[in-house]
């Protein structure tokens, strides 16, 4: 059973377990607390508490995610108190003499981490704030200063915002958790860069990935299960289009959870797969829902709470129910939910899923067919302004008192200053406006007709906390206007050559024309080399053979054109 109780006035929840003792201090704060000119403060601050501890002999870690942050530990009684009370002291008195060296290790970091096939999905449902953080690059750690990380750590790390977690009998002897006072932070409100769902958008990945946000409920963790048991029998059992085949249930923290699922396939699979999976999300749509796999998920569930240590494994979940205020519920009641879901709740959850359903599918693919409508990747308005012209193209670029428009052949693409997430700067003049809803205008002064004036009064409208100072650029980095076009140019398939219907038929005559008269020149040619000297009465021959070498060289001439033409 897990009891709850205060250690220096932090929140603990503490169950029993047969195995080592474990612990882990959890504040309410992630990347969807962050700004994206300070992505990546979160995960800094986190490498900076751990520094001091170096190499040690017990297990340890820390892990910065959405919308909390974690420091676990594995070990003897001492150990458990000597790392959680260096941690609570070290976040308040960080090692700033490793800021550089930590922020590096950060880079490597991301730099040598695979992106996973779902990593641009939240991206695409929330645009570049709050749970959409996550699809963005750690940009913040460049221009992130001593003061910034002692605010942050001012505002978040605090014993009010913060759960201890311990797998164990008792609190162990000596730990103090030295937190300043401060404030219960709420889960951030997510925000939506899609106009309507079920949507889709093409991606590069391989996979074909479907997300859907649900309300928190147990049916909707079921379905889940339910869900990947269908996909696996029909995906992978009975048509052989895929390997890979996994769902995931993930709370939000605001009464919601992410349902995902995710199926890979090889490039010449790709179209059966993604029609298989529309199938199977229509299969159950319709209600379609084996009592089988309901009967077979809601058994698993059931074994899992059988465990012996199922209280020592709930902890690190019911500590992040008691940060974002959601009740943590005993063994006895989660078994009586279980019992309780039937497939009329499975068949709700999967019309919840479909109608916030986002789907990724392969690059080339669509799914417009099966009813989903396509993701925006380009802005439904343009402001008023001064328009710039491009150097070489068609684009044209507007700069308003409220913010910037790029007209193109893909659609206008528009940042206003108010709804702007981050500007890019770099010292040469360059600017990259990156809107709430994840649309981007990028300007080179290189590539446009600009004002002197233009850059300057971009500047000065957006506000200063968007501004994210990039480093200066090599000289041959910098985009020139026909180098920029020759890009866009053989980016562009070049349009088919059309086909006259006499084309074949005259290259065939044209070739049965050239082998007639040279072969006969051919002959008349070796005659007279095998009859010897010609007398001046057989001078004529020559000429004749002169003028026939001269008519196949002309028949031959429509093949080679016609061919060069068809190239």
């Amino acid at each position: 059973m897990i009891r709850q109780l205060d250690v220096d006035g932090v929140p603990t929840l503490l169950a029993p377990t047969a195995g080592p003792m474990r612990a882990g201090l959890t504040f309410r704060v992630g990347t969807a607390d962050e700004t994206l000119p300070r992505r990546g403060i979160t995960h800094l601050l986190e490498h900076l508490a751990l520094a001091p501890l170096g190499l040690a002999d017990y297990h340890y870690n820390g892990t910065t995610a959405s919308t909390w942050t974690s420091f676990y530990m594995q070990g003897s009684e001492a150990d458990i108190a000597g790392f959680l009370t260096a941690v609570c002291r070290t976040i308040h008195d960080l090692p700033m003499a490793r800021l550089e060296v930590e922020k590096e290790i950060l880079r490597t970091e991301s730099s040598s981490r695979g992106k996973p096939a779902a990593r641009d999905i939240p991206l695409w449902r929330y645009g570049a704030r709050d749970h959409g953080m996550v699809s963005f690059a750690e940009f913040g750690l460049a221009t992130l200063t001593e003061h910034d990380l002692r605010q942050w750590a001012a505002r978040w790390f605090t014993r009010e915002n913060a759960v201890l977690w311990i797998a164990g009998d008792r609190v162990p002897a000596g730990l103090r958790l030295a937190l300043p006072a401060g404030v219960r932070q709420p889960v951030p409100a997510a925000s939506s860069a899609l106009p309507q769902t079920p949507a889709y958008f093409p991606n590069g990945s391989r996979a074909v990935v479907l997300d859907s946000v649900v309300r928190r409920r147990t049916a909707a963790s079921v379905f889940g299960d339910v869900l990947e048991r269908e996909m696996f029998r029909s995906l992978r059992q009975e048509d052989g289009l895929s390997y890979a085949i996994t769902t995931a249930y993930e709370p939000r923290g605001d009464g919601y959870a992410s349902l995902r699922a995710l199926a890979d396939a090889l490039p010449e699979k790709q179209d059966a797969v993604l029609g298989g999976f529309i199938d199977v999300l229509a299969k159950l749509r319709v209600g379609r829902i084996e009592q089988a796999d309901l009967d077979a998920a809601l058994a698993q569930r059931e074994d899992s709470l059988a465990g012996a240590e199922v209280d020592a494994d709930r902890l690190p979940s019911c500590a992040l129910n008691l940060l974002t205020g959601e009740r943590n519920r005993t063994v006895d009641e989660l078994r009586a939910e279980l019992k309780a879901v039937t497939l009329a709740d499975l068949h709700q959850v999967v019309q919840e899923v479909h109608s916030t359903a986002l789907l990724m599918v392969p690059d080339g693919h669509t799914a417009d067919w099966a009813g989903f409508t396509e993701a925006p990747t380009s802005s439904t308005h343009t402001v008023t302004g001064t328009s710039y012209k491009e150097r070489v193209g068609d684009g044209e670029l507007l700069v308003g008192v409220d913010g910037v428009s790029y007209v193109g052949p893909g659609g206008p693409n528009t940042v206003r200053y108010a709804e702007c997430a981050a500007i890019l700067a770099w010292p040469d003049g360059g600017r990259r406006l990156i809107g709430y809803d994840a649309i981007s205008v990028h300007i080179e002064p290189t590539l446009f007709d600009l004002h002197p004036g233009a850059i300057h009064m971009i500047d000065q409208q957006v506000p200063a906390d968007r501004r994210l100072p990039m480093p200066a650029r090599p000289p041959e980095q910098i985009p020139q206007p026909y180098a920029a076009a020759n890009r866009r140019q053989s980016a562009q398939p070049s349009a088919p050559v059309k086909r006259a219907w006499w084309e074949v038929p005259l290259m065939a005559l044209s070739g049965l024309a050239t082998l007639g008269l040279g072969g006969i020149s051919l002959l008349l040619t070796l005659s007279m080399f095998i009859a010897g000297e010609a007398d001046g009465d057989e001078g004529w021959l020559w000429g004749v053979i002169v003028v026939c070498w001269l008519l196949t060289v002309i028949l031959a001439l429509p093949i080679v054109l016609l061919r060069r033409r068809r190239r």
